[in-house]
């Protein structure tokens, strides 16, 4: 009986042991915690966690720096998979603007998620309407590293402008930004994000402010020029001081990885996302209006990873 119930303890412990080494564990690079890319990381994960009795697959979704750091983490092999704005997935994948002579040939995307128009919010009292109005003024251009700050840098070289035309740029986080403006830093803040959100919704809740057209001539070539850039309305109504809609530009938000990430955990990825597609477009009011099809056909620059192409076919997406 004692070698009976040895055997079957060693052997329980085997399976247990088993069972450990084939838990993989991913990381999905995200945003600031006030920003619509933290929702989609953790959303995502959210998904992939429900079904990890099965797939094996544990998911966590820290805060990061945004697009650009996402990237550059996934290059280095510290990140899986994260989420990116389209110019920057194209820019990293085809080696130019801030990626020229730094390529990065196996960035994969997996599919897109919610549109990001470029959005600024100033102070009323600032007597800001439209971006040109913002030379001289005190400006929160984003911090290093996330998309918005780059977006920013491409806007500025698009109207022959600098940073020095600000009479302060500032390089805050968007969790202090709304903070800023409320207490009278800053005049302005931008954001590349999706809608609503809530660091804009603070901020135009702590001070009487107003989102800020971005449009004109120097805007429309941006767009005609870079097929990743589209016109994008921010709707009246959705922030105090703002009624009617304003008008600006963007990009959209994507999800991305490495060719060397597995075929099979980007497949299960998809999937958990995809079988559970109605769940996920509650997740944030950003994604309601999403569909299978866009999230596969737009904003996507570099190639489809193989495992998402895959789970794409079997579904009759593609």
């Amino acid at each position: 009986m004692k070698t009976l119930r040895y055997t079957a303890m060693v052997g329980a412990m085997l399976a247990g042991t088993a069972a450990v080494a084939q838990e993989r564990f991913i990381t999905i690079g995200t945003g600031g915690q006030t920003g619509v890319y933290f929702v989609v990381g953790q959303s995502i994960c959210r998904l992939v966690n429900r079904n990890s009795a099965e797939s094996g697959l544990k998911c966590t979704a820290p805060s990061t720096g945004g697009s650009i750091a996402n990237i550059n983490a996934i290059k280095a092999g510290d990140m899986d998979m994260g989420v990116a704005q389209s110019d920057w997935q194209y820019h990293a994948y085809n080696g130019t603007s801030e990626y020229e002579g730094d390529k990065f040939d196996k960035l994969r995307a997996v599919f897109s998620v919610h549109g990001e128009p470029f959005t600024i919010m100033a102070r009323q009292d600032a007597n800001i309407a439209n971006f040109d109005d913002m030379k001289g003024k005190r400006v929160n251009v984003g911090n290093p590293g996330s998309g918005s700050a780059a977006t920013m840098d491409v806007v500025l070289e698009a109207k022959g402008w600098t940073k020095g035309d600000f009479s302060l740029a500032s390089e805050l986080k968007p969790a202090e930004q709304a903070a800023a403006l409320g207490d009278n830093k800053v005049d302005a803040i931008t954001y590349t994000v999706g809608h609503p959100n809530g660091s804009i919704q603070e901020a135009a809740s702590t001070v009487e402010s107003n989102l800020v057209t971005v449009d004109g001539e120097a805007i429309d070539k941006l767009i005609a020029d870079n097929p990743y850039y589209a016109k994008a309305t921010i709707p009246g109504g959705m922030y105090p001081g703002s009624p009617e809609d304003t008008q600006t530009f963007g990009v959209k938000a994507t999800f991305v990885t490495s060719a060397d990430v597995p075929e099979d955990v980007v497949y299960e990825v998809v999937k958990a996302v995809f079988d559970n597609f109605d769940r996920f477009k509650k997740l944030h009011p950003a994604f309601e209006t999403l569909t299978k099809e866009g999230m596969i056909a737009d904003g996507n620059s570099a190639p489809l990873h193989a495992g998402a192409e895959k789970y794409y076919k079997e579904a009759g997406l593609m």
